[in-house]
């Protein structure tokens, strides 16, 4: 464990076992730890990086509101940080699969390979107005629950609820003490507020991104989990046709992939090393 500054903010970092890169960056409001029955996977054949963005896990609070190139440059910086001039696998979950996507096109040489873990998808998304608007009514709400003593009081329960939730079966598997330490801050749920207010506005930047910087000829992989339905399944399989992308559906799996089928993420990592990107 080690805390490294990048853009001026302090970025919780775990490094575990040896060889080729690997960096997992996790969806909104969650944390280093959400990786951890996939590491003891990886760690034997790569080298792991977890990182906590700005707001999220240890990370302190952010400075700017959240972009995908700003994203994109943050996993460079970690790596930078790291002393990391190897092309690294990027695996990004949720909304950090759009983080992930961004980073591949915009440091190329820098990418091994991508997976993308139950991402997010938008296909026409378009940016809000007044972003700053919408970073100051974060910030307000974020200040008013803390006021009241909100996250102290509910933050545990409603992160143990939404990850009981986002499972096929089973709680959450995290340590208490982690648990606590982490989600009774108002940091916390003030970086969570933020990156939700601007969910929009990173997906279409990634839209826009797309036409301007192709994805590098690296092995892709996007997985599904077939709690999401068929209609998640099936957005989820045009974004591996549009992307040229290997698809797996997995079964026995909600939307937090890693805590139900750690197995199939880590031999997404795996597997793309070790085989061509497909249609190039």
């Amino acid at each position: 464990m080690m805390f490294v500054r990048i853009g001026g903010v302090p970025h919780h970092v775990v490094v575990e076992g040896s060889g080729p890169p690997c960096v997992l960056s996790a969806g909104l409001a969650l944390s280093w730890f959400d990786w951890g029955p996939v590491v003891p996977l990886l760690a034997p054949h790569r080298t792991v990086i977890r990182f906590d963005r700005p707001g999220h896990g240890l990370s302190a609070p952010a400075v700017v509101r959240p972009s995908a190139t700003g994203e994109a440059h943050r996993i460079a910086g970690v790596l930078d940080a790291l002393g990391i001039d190897e092309p690294a696998t990027v695996v990004g979950h949720s909304i950090a699969g759009f983080h992930a996507e961004a980073f591949a096109r915009l440091h190329p040489a820098r990418t091994a390979a991508v997976v993308l873990v139950d991402s997010s998808v938008e296909e026409s998304a378009r940016t809000p107005a007044a972003p700053g608007a919408r970073t100051a009514v974060s910030r307000l709400v974020g200040g008013m629950l803390s006021a009241v003593g909100a996250p102290a009081a509910l933050g545990p329960l409603a992160r143990r609820v939404t990850v009981r939730l986002s499972r096929a079966g089973g709680g959450d598997p995290a340590p208490a003490d982690v648990v606590r330490r982490c989600y009774t801050t108002s940091r916390v749920t003030r970086g969570a507020l933020l990156e939700n207010a601007h969910y929009r506005a990173v997906a279409a930047e990634l839209l826009a991104l797309r036409p301007r910087y192709p994805l590098p000829e690296v092995p892709v992989t996007v997985l599904a989990a077939t709690a999401g339905g068929r209609r998640w399944t099936a957005r989820q399989q045009a974004l591996a046709l549009l992307l040229g992308a290997r698809f797996r559906e997995i079964g026995q799996a909600g939307h937090l992939l890693m805590l139900d089928r750690p197995d199939a993420v880590a031999d997404a990592v795996l597997v793309s090393g070790r085989v061509a990107r497909p249609g190039r």
